[in-house]
């Protein structure tokens, strides 16, 4: 089969089974990277958003937790109240941990391409089939979530 073919269907298939799963988020990213890889100028922009394109999600996302600060929702005692539970120790360190771990998941994808593979097939399944989401921070916070849970504690 064409390369160039394949890849069309394999992206037809990710937007079936998002749109199966009612991702609105995947099924925004699969039709957007369809659109870009169907305009003259992909050969490119595809690479590039690939280099670049988690950095740019990271940034958007920083930017999107940043606003509570913005708007004045979490101010300077929050912070400090943090520090008081061990909830809140706990979410320092998941965060820690995620941002740590992160950044070796960051140099395997760049030793390991073929890793991406299923990464991005396990991604799709957690997202579309357990309706997971696709986010550092938020899985920072799902791991707070479940220690604290399970540790019967709270932020207060």
């Amino acid at each position: 089969m064409d390369i160039l073919m394949e890849s069309w269907l394999f992206l037809l298939l990710v937007l079936a089974i998002a749109l199966f799963g009612k991702n609105m988020s995947l099924i925004i990213a699969a039709v957007t990277v369809m659109v870009i890889k169907a305009l003259p100028f992909a050969t490119k922009w595809l690479p590039t958003i690939q280099s670049k394109g988690i950095n740019w999600g990271v940034t958007i996302i920083s930017i999107a937790i940043l606003v509570p600060i913005a708007t004045g929702e979490i101010k300077f005692r929050d912070l400090v109240s943090v520090f008081k539970s061990p909830a809140g120790w706990i979410a320092i360190a998941c965060g820690v941990a995620v941002a740590v771990l992160s950044r070796y998941g960051v140099d395997q994808l760049s030793a390991s391409p073929q890793v991406t593979v299923a990464l991005v097939f396990g991604t799709i399944c957690g997202v579309v089939f357990l309706r997971g989401v696709a986010a550092g921070p938020v899985i920072a916070s799902g791991m707070t979530y479940c220690i604290v849970s399970l540790l019967g504690l709270s932020f207060k």
